[in-house]
């Protein structure tokens, strides 16, 4: 059964030690592929190294709103040379988050709309983070229109998650539907249409329930693969199938030019 980590930080430090390892985990339980997204411009050029390794992992360049403090203007004026250049199967991450005390919302909006704008002229799919901000989210998109993607680490209601199908957009599901408490979460993963689902890790954080506290990393997405299918009252093959195609159809498989 081929696995798409839809949302792996492998170049993350967690791994320096040992990324050699952690990747041959990942593939001996078929996590063949994994998208991996930037967090800040300092980390782009060794995310593009990480993500030269082996075939099947994808880079994504963006400013990730919790690293706000380490972002500056420039940075913004060179990601579009950096995505002229080498070529990333999508901008991100980025987005909005309205839960960590400190963050300047309105520079938040301003990073996240420039790189809305970004990704729309490069035609490439986006990976948002949305945290208290799912709304606010939401609404940029519908303003911009012409976008695909995943919002990552899904957490909002089933309202916003058919808004978001509605505009075409999926939705990560990791390490939290494992947790028996995530009873809004596994309600809208048992129901919500297959062609939205993607499964992801966001290793080294968010664990499953399995391993509070530990570093999470690519091959445990079998874990979430296990308990969606559960959710679901579906096959584990039939959901790794599904999901894989999905972050392959976004990820991999640019669409026509009829389709833009």
């Amino acid at each position: 059964m081929p696995l798409f980590d839809s949302h792996s930080h492998l170049d993350a430090p967690e791994f320096d030690a040992d990324r050699a390892a952690v990747l041959e985990r990942a593939v001996a339980v078929g996590v063949e592929e994994q998208l991996v997204p930037a967090v800040s411009f300092a980390t782009w050029s060794s995310l593009r190294a990480v993500c030269a390794l082996r075939p099947g992992l994808y880079a994504a360049y963006g400013l990730h709103p919790m690293y706000l403090s380490e972002h500056r203007p420039e940075h913004l004026d060179a990601l579009p040379g950096w995505i002229d250049r080498e070529k990333p199967a999508a901008v991100g991450e980025f987005g909005l988050d309205f839960f960590v005390d400190g963050l300047d919302a309105e520079l938040q909006r301003l990073y996240f709309q420039r790189q809305l704008e970004i990704a729309k002229h490069f035609a490439l799919p986006v990976v948002l983070h949305a945290r208290r901000a799912v709304d606010d989210v939401i609404l940029a998109l519908r303003r911009i229109g012409g976008l695909r993607g995943v919002v990552h680490s899904w957490s909002g209601s089933e309202e916003q998650a058919k808004q978001l199908w509605d505009l075409g957009f999926c939705l990560g599901i990791g390490g939290p539907v494992t947790f028996e408490r995530a009873q809004r979460l596994r309600r809208t993963v048992a129901t919500m249409p297959r062609e939205f689902l993607l499964l992801e890790t966001d290793s080294p954080d968010q664990p499953d329930a399995a391993r509070p506290g530990g570093r999470n990393e690519p091959a445990f997405l079998c874990t979430v693969l296990e308990e969606v299918a559960r959710l679901r009252g579906e096959s584990e093959a039939e959901v790794a199938s599904v999901t894989t195609d999905n972050a392959r159809r976004l990820f991999v498989s640019p669409p026509s030019a009829a389709a833009r």
